[in-house]
């Protein structure tokens, strides 16, 4: 029964953070001006290529809010940051670390 208990527990736990990270989403997805469509289409304009990965985070800069690309293209992998509020570009990065 121990056993059970210590393997449940932290199953439980991840599920906790896994939600709370949804509830963050939604939040920060409240307070963005420009939709996540609308943010792929400004990256894609900037670095055109296939996204292999897309999320909307706090970070630093512009007004804090932003929506993070990376785009593959050949051989690259950029990272192309949009302001979530603004739709002004944040960034346009060379990224390999991630690339496949």
């Amino acid at each position: 029964m121990q056993k059970s208990i210590v393997l449940a527990l932290p199953l439980a736990l991840c599920g906790l953070v896994f939600a709370a990270q949804a509830g963050t989403s939604k939040q920060a997805a409240a307070h963005a001006k420009i939709s996540m469509t609308q943010a792929r289409k400004i990256a894609l304009k900037v670095y055109p290529g296939k996204i292999v990965k897309e999320e909307l985070e706090h970070e630093a800069g512009g007004s804090g809010l932003r929506y993070s690309f990376d785009i593959k293209s050949g051989k690259n992998t950029h990272e192309v940051g949009v302001d979530a509020k603004t739709g002004k570009l944040l960034e346009n990065s060379l990224d390999n670390n991630d690339a496949d």
